[in-house]
Formats: C-alpha cells, sequence, structure tokens
C-alpha cells in the first residue's frame, strides 16, 4: 500500500522511494545500466532503456518531484536547459507564437532570440507588471507564456498569479522556470501553472556537483516532452540521478538556512553606504515585495546589488573578499558571487543587457549555508579596503 504524506518535508525523504526496499537498501542504488530485459512492452516509449529516461533511478525521480509540487507527473532531463528547450519544442512548431518575460536566464533569452526564429518560431517579450498589455500581444498561433519566479539576475517578481490565469483563459500553456524559488517556497501547479521547470543543478541537488534538469507538471504535457526529449536524447545519467536524488532529500533544511541567511545578508547590504541597490524580494523596499509575500513561502538564497563606483568598485569587492567564491551558477552549499555579464549573461547584446536593466557592474551573491555571521564580516572587511 503506498503511503501518504501531508507535509513537504516528509515527502522528500520518502515520497517515489521503492516499496519495497531494493535488496532492504535505504538508499537508492544505481543502477549503472543503459539497456534492461524486454518485458512485452508495445510501444518504444515504453522500453527500458537508458535514453528514455525510464530507469529505476529515473522513476524514483520523477515520482519525488511529482509530489514536492503536488503536481500530477515529472521528468529528469540532462540539464535545465535540456528541460527548457525539449519543452518549448514540444509546445511549438513553425508558425506559431510565444510570450515570455522580459527579463530571464542568459541562456534562454539566447535560446528564444536566437534559436526559435531560425525554426519559423516568433516570440514577443511581455512585461511582467502589466499583465493589461499582455492581450495586445495574444496571436492566432500564440501556444504559451513563460516567465520565472524571481528573475534572474534582477530578483524581479512578475505578475504570476495573473499569468496562470492568463493562460488559462486564453487556451495556451502556462510554463514556469522555478529554479531560484524551489518547492519549498512556491510551487507552481498549486496557482495553475501546467508546467513548472527547474535547473536541478542548483538547490534541487545543492552540492554543485551535478548538471541536471526537469520539467513537473500534467501528465499529458509531461507524456509530450518525454517523447521529444527521447528522441533529442536529453537523458540523465543515472549516477547523476543517485546524486541529484541524495542531495534532494536535504533541500528544506538547505533552503530555510538560504532563506534565513539571504535576508539578514540583504538587509546588512542595504544598510551598507557603499551600497547603492539591492535585489532581494524579502526586503521592504523591493517595488513586488508584498506580492511575493502573497506568493511565496521564503525569498530565497539569491540576491544581487550594486556597488559605489561601478565595475572598478564591484572588481575590488569581489577581489578582497575570502569565503565567497568568484564563480558562475548558484545553488549550492557554498556561497558563490559573480558578475552576470562575465558568466550567465555573457552571450547578451550590450544593448539588450542596457534595456534589461542588467549593468556591467551587477553582482549576483548565491548565499549558501555557512554562518551568516561570517559572511557579513568577510563582506565588511572587503569594503573597509
Amino acid at each position: 500500500m503506498s503511503r501518504q504524506y501531508n507535509h513537504l518535508e516528509t515527502k522528500l525523504i520518502h515520497a517515489g522511494e521503492p516499496e519495497p526496499l531494493i535488496g532492504g537498501a535505504v538508499s537508492m542504488p544505481v543502477f549503472q545500466s543503459s539497456t534492461f530485459e524486454y518485458t512485452g512492452a508495445s510501444s518504444y516509449n515504453d522500453l527500458k532503456y537508458i535514453r528514455l529516461n525510464n530507469t529505476p533511478n529515473h522513476v524514483a525521480l520523477h515520482q519525488k518531484l511529482a509530489a514536492l509540487e503536488n503536481a500530477d507527473a515529472a521528468l529528469v532531463t540532462a540539464s535545465g536547459m535540456a528541460a527548457i528547450s525539449a519543452t518549448i519544442l514540444t509546445l511549438l512548431s513553425s508558425g506559431d507564437h510565444l510570450l515570455a518575460q522580459e527579463c530571464l536566464y542568459g541562456g534562454t533569452h539566447d535560446f528564444f532570440t536566437k534559436d526559435l526564429p531560425k525554426l519559423g518560431i516568433s516570440f514577443d517579450f511581455i512585461n511582467g507588471d502589466d499583465p493589461d498589455s499582455w492581450k495586445g500581444k495574444i496571436r492566432p498561433g500564440t501556444k504559451a507564456i513563460y516567465v520565472e519566479t524571481m528573475t534572474n539576475p534582477l530578483l524581479q517578481v512578475a505578475n504570476l498569479k495573473e499569468a496562470a490565469e492568463f493562460a488559462k483563459a486564453h487556451g495556451i500553456v502556462s510554463i514556469i522556470d522555478n529554479t531560484f524559488s524551489t518547492p519549498i517556497n512556491f510551487r507552481p501547479p498549486e496557482w495553475g501553472f501546467d508546467l513548472s521547470l527547474h535547473s536541478c543543478t542548483k538547490y534541487l541537488n545543492g552540492h554543485s556537483d551535478i548538471v541536471a534538469g526537469a520539467v513537473i507538471g500534467r501528465t499529458e504535457l509531461i507524456e509530450q516532452i518525454i517523447r521529444k526529449l527521447n528522441h533529442l536524447g536529453g537523458s540523465l545519467d543515472p549516477h547523476a540521478c543517485f546524486l541529484l536524488h541524495r542531495g534532494i532529500k536535504t533541500l528544506a533544511v538547505r533552503m530555510k538556512y538560504h532563506n534565513e541567511s539571504a535576508l539578514k545578508i540583504a538587509q546588512f547590504l542595504e544598510a551598507c553606504p557603499a551600497v547603492t541597490k539591492v535585489n532581494y524580494p524579502g526586503l521592504e523596499s523591493h517595488p513586488a515585495h508584498q506580492r511575493a509575500k502573497e506568493l511565496f513561502d521564503g525569498f530565497s538564497g539569491m540576491l544581487s546589488f550594486e556597488l559605489k563606483g561601478g565595475v572598478d568598485a564591484a572588481e575590488h569587492f569581489m577581489q578582497k573578499i575570502t569565503l565567497p567564491i568568484v564563480a558562475p551558477s548558484l545553488g549550492g552549499v557554498e556561497t558563490l558571487i559573480t558578475r552576470p555579464v562575465t558568466t550567465s549573461h555573457a552571450s547578451i547584446s550590450p544593448e539588450d543587457l542596457k534595456k534589461l536593466g542588467i549593468s556591467d557592474s551587477l553582482i549576483r551573491l548565491s548565499v549558501g549555508i555557512e554562518a551568516t555571521e561570517d559572511l557579513i564580516e568577510d563582506f565588511e572587511q572587503a569594503f573597509k579596503e
């Protein structure tokens, strides 16, 4: 008999686990096999084969991820971009149209602006704060609307509730990148979103040692995306599945600390004379703070900020800090810091960066789980030098 779990913390540990335990193993074993015995499957997609993302390691993750967001189904992929590209290429084809939030992760922005037009797929960017303007951009071929829970790297919070309702009203699919928030802070299916995407490389795994992605949502859509991904080949290696499975079990305790620590650091930075602006939805000064409070159970470990003195000041600060590691990516147990124009958004043109409000001097901080006091002390010494 399948057990029922009422709390997310319990789902993280027990949802999707094999019953009975395989050989009594408390930890899910790694099924390092590309090929499995044929058992009478009637269709290609039902064959047990590693490229089809349906080994025991994949299945356990799919069930756990779906349970975390109270969704019907889930799928893991080789990377966050594999999740994004497979989803978009499933839902849209030549002649179709996409609505997308203006400020997005650099890889997503590039995929939409550089790759989709070559495939005959058009798009329009929308202002996440202005739902009244969205209807004017709907076309007969519009198939989906795409937003981020908190935008990378400016931590904007769009009218997410309205985005899901807008999609439903116009018969299009609502897609949200929930990487920054994670299911601990926000569960898109509960707000009416059809599909929730994650770069599991980040918080879901939490240890900066794999690349993976996930798509979570309605069964009929997930099944379509699985078939597309089976052809594109973006399968997740079973050992990476094992590491993600292991890492995700501590997500609740990690995210609670990320949330608490990032808020304290954001408050410290906002009060610092050397800082001109802090982007963090947990701050009362954030333009969408009230909206974020209504939507989220926590504000994540991500923030960005600007210093007096521009790029030179930003570079000096990043050279003087000793605890954060200057590196791309985010969501690990270690604190990471970067200028997005040199990493996550390096491929976006200067004109587009300016239009989006992403300056050369903007610093993005992924707050880890080190002692908050140690991080603040490190920042203080860096500001003094």
